[in-house]
């Protein structure tokens, strides 16, 4: 099932959306050689806290996942996705993704950036000016009447033209009540006309995750962080957006 929302709870999303717009940039401004990823979820539990916020990210457990154990995902370099901050120290050139779920008032939002620590190389900064283009590629083939394989294609298309791969395991998702709400799946790759169509009053994330190397993959032993294989760079840009008649609204981009 894909639940519709309505303009109301379309607004109400649009309000958490503010504040992890808040959490990712005000965290963000805190990234420089020398700090750790604990220090940096340090920053973001604050703000979240503050707002009167929570993280559906703490506790999470799929099937096969021991319970998350912190309120973000802050991953380095040739990590991809869902690294656990801890100890890990950041360095000058580094690539740092700040992913961010919260929830306000019992609604949520979902939303990551990658920044760059300081003078990076001009292949990790070309990827992270592709990674993000991919981004609103793809948000502008959401709109009614479109597929998520329209989506997708305008994200490897572009991603693939400028020589880098797309992780294909992972994909957006259905946001709402829930991190991961209903069946709606958002790949950032695949062909035009193919997969869910898209309607009015759905509201996901899209999010293009970019690998300078190959597009493979692998999950290390704490069972949450995944990594490219090769070790090569990655980079991940992520807003939760909702279907209107006229195309795609962002709600984590702080308007």
């Amino acid at each position: 099932m894909i639940d519709l929302k309505t303009p109301d709870e379309v607004a109400k999303m649009r309000q958490t959306g503010r504040l992890v717009h808040r959490v990712i940039h005000e965290t963000g401004k805190h990234i420089a050689a020398g700090i750790t990823t604990a220090e940096l979820e340090d920053i973001a539990v604050s703000i979240i806290s503050e707002a009167g916020g929570s993280s559906p990210c703490l506790g999470y457990a799929p099937y096969g996942h021991p319970p998350y154990p912190a309120w973000t995902c802050i991953s380095v370099n040739e990590e991809i996705v869902h690294a656990i901050p801890g100890p890990r120290i950041i360095k000058e050139g580094d690539l740092v993704t700040i992913d961010c779920c919260a929830e306000l008032n019992g609604w949520l939002a979902d939303s990551a950036f990658t920044f760059p620590v300081g003078k990076v190389s001009t292949q990790a900064a070309k990827l992270l000016k592709i990674t993000e283009e991919c981004l609103y590629k793809g948000i502008a083939q959401a709109k009614p009447g479109n597929r998520t394989g329209d989506i997708g294609y305008s994200v490897q298309k572009h991603a693939e033209t400028a020589g880098f791969s797309v992780v294909r395991e992972l994909n957006g998702h259905g946001v709402g009540r829930k991190m991961h709400e209903g069946e709606l799946h958002v790949p950032n790759f695949g062909y035009r006309g193919k997969g869910t169509v898209l309607k009015e009053g759905m509201t996901f994330a899209i999010e293009p995750m970019i690998n300078i190397g190959r597009e493979h993959i692998r999950t290390r032993a704490d069972g949450w962080t995944i990594v490219t294989r090769d070790g090569s760079l990655s980079a991940h840009f992520e807003h939760t957006v909702a279907i209107t008649r006229d195309g795609a609204e962002i709600l984590t981009n702080g308007e």
